[in-house]
């Protein structure tokens, strides 16, 4: 079967976009994986397939998310704002925004130009302080759940940390099981910039950019370490993103994420 596809990119984390509202592609783990590899496939961190709402009257679009391991994901908020922009040039939406559904629940999003903001859902299970053993030792780290289970270390220089053992490490204790977490470390700045490198769950590997734990890392930020809202971060690929929220107590609510999506080529390819 030979489909038309997009690839586009959010802050460096790249996917592979697809318009399945007729309902006829039915991905395997091995199309995905051979989608994703970067020397035999496009190459990308995973797929966003463009489906038909379950109800028409609440969302103009679903949104389906596998990482490059074939596995399903709840969210992705790089991908989320590919997403937008993909099913709007698709004639999904209303204007210049969009309300779709995923796994993790309904989003809303808008685009302004080159900039998309993505509605996030209101982030749970926040957990900071949390002591676990690692192989260094003892370290203190925190946890949101923005869709899909993050965990924050905040380090004093995110270039000296050996990203794919300490992020497998976080990323596979038995603290966060039985799913694991994604594994993100950050850095604040003097000047209130948060740099952000994320060991991803699913990719099992880095990657230049991620929306859910860039998020996470922004409301963790201003909880623990009192950085100003909107927190501006810096992610691996060199882009910048900005996380806003309201904060009520305890309860973080209206979390939004802004940042690019760009085109990178278009094609078709066998699946």
């Amino acid at each position: 079967m030979r489909v038309p596809f997009t690839k586009m990119h959010g802050a460096g984390n790249d996917f592979v976009l697809m318009d399945n509202r007729a309902g006829d592609i039915h991905l395997t783990t091995a199309s995905i994986e051979a989608l994703c590899h970067r020397r035999f496939g496009i190459g990308a961190d995973g797929v966003l397939l463009l489906q038909r709402p379950e109800d028409p009257s609440r969302q103009h679009a679903r949104m389906v998310y596998f990482n490059s391991d074939g596995s399903r994901a709840e969210m992705c908020g790089n991908g989320a704002r590919c997403f937008t922009s993909f099913a709007l040039a698709h004639g999904e939406g209303e204007g210049n925004s969009l309300r779709f559904l995923t796994d993790a629940g309904e989003i809303s999003a808008t685009r302004d130009g080159d900039e998309i903001t993505v509605q996030m859902i209101e982030p749970f299970d926040i957990r900071t302080g949390i002591s676990v053993p690692l192989q260094a030792g003892a370290a203190i780290v925190h946890h949101a759940n923005t869709g899909v289970p993050h965990v924050v270390r905040f380090v004093d220089d995110v270039r000296t940390i050996d990203i794919r053992p300490e992020g497998a490490e976080l990323r596979f204790h038995p603290a966060f099981g039985p799913k694991g977490a994604n594994a993100n470390f950050a850095q604040i700045t003097p000047d209130g910039l948060v740099l952000v490198r994320t060991y991803e769950r699913g990719v099992e590997d880095e990657t230049l950019a991620c929306g859910t734990g860039v998020t996470a890392v922004g409301i963790l930020a201003h909880l623990v370490h009192g950085v100003s809202l909107p927190v501006r971060l810096r992610v691996a690929g060199g882009d910048h993103l900005t996380i806003g929220l309201k904060r009520d107590g305890d309860r973080v609510t209206a979390v939004t994420m802004t940042g690019p999506a760009k085109l990178v080529f278009t094609g078709e390819v066998d699946i």
